[in-house]
């Protein structure tokens, strides 16, 4: 007598193709609607985190969406705190994971030929586009590690004509920048992580509350002996605030977050 093995049935949460997660404090309503209808419109499996800083919940029932999962912090973690809140949800939901600034706008080819391209190179962590200002123009995304003087010159008016050659040296104006290369580092509005690496980095430095997170996990990646490609074939919209330089509070922040950063890696 042969007895009929009963098969247990196990829920296997298969991944999705694409997290993304967007942090939200004082942000202007219409761009980030915007934003999020450019995620929900790509035609992949996804998910979007919207991850609330607000001390009271501004932004809770705004949004409603099979694919939007919201987070409530009560406080302002910050930027890159804000984002590592969901580093153990996506370590095993999404195999791409997206860093986006709630004031981006792109067309939804953007996402997929992104990721056709990471897959194809093993060595690559993380992927960007080239980045226009709303009016179409360039908007400088990729430069070299800062340098003290080149932040400083960056700053004050009266030292960029001193210092012309370094911005420019930072800002790659010895590339051709509608070809793709491995820059050092690409500014944070649009970056597209493979998600196994993003969490290896640990995400975020946490240190810092705002600004210059950016370039540390671009540092962080090199230590782990990958790269980071600015792939100009692809372009997003983005408006870029520049709060620190319209804001003394956020210049204080700014200022705070390049001594860090330089306690870290070292003054050169």
């Amino acid at each position: 007598m042969f007895l009929k093995a009963k098969t247990k049935r196990i829920n296997i949460m298969k991944k999705v193709e694409i997290s993304a997660s967007v942090v939200l404090y004082h942000e202007n309503l219409e761009e980030l609607s915007n934003t999020i209808q450019c995620f929900l419109n790509v035609d992949i499996s996804k998910k979007l985190y919207l991850i609330d800083n607000t001390d009271d919940a501004r932004f809770k029932g705004l949004f409603t969406n099979d694919d939007i999962i919201y987070i409530q912090n009560g406080k302002n973690l910050g930027f890159g705190a804000g984002h590592n809140v969901i580093l153990n949800q996506i370590e095993n939901d999404s195999k791409y994971h997206l860093i986006l600034n709630p004031d981006v706008n792109f067309e939804s080819r953007v996402i997929i030929n992104l990721i056709d391209k990471l897959k194809k190179h093993e060595m690559v962590s993380m992927i960007a586009p080239k980045v226009l200002f709303p009016d179409g123009t360039f908007q400088n995304s990729c430069r070299r590690y800062p340098r003290i003087i080149e932040l400083l010159a960056r700053r004050f008016n009266l030292l960029q004509s001193i210092f012309k050659k370094n911005i420019s040296k930072g800002k790659y104006t010895d590339k051709d920048l509608d070809a793709s290369f491995f820059a050092e580092y690409i500014t944070g509005c649009f970056h597209l992580y493979k998600t196994d690496d993003f969490v290896k980095l640990g995400g975020f430095d946490e240190r810092y509350f705002l600004y210059m997170e950016d370039v540390d996990i671009c540092k962080k990646i090199q230590k782990l002996d990958k790269l980071k490609l600015y792939y100009p074939k692809e372009e997003i919209r983005h408006v870029l605030k520049q709060g620190s330089s319209k804001n003394n509070k956020l210049f204080f922040i700014h200022t705070f977050s390049a001594i860090k950063y330089f306690l870290k890696w070292g003054f050169r």
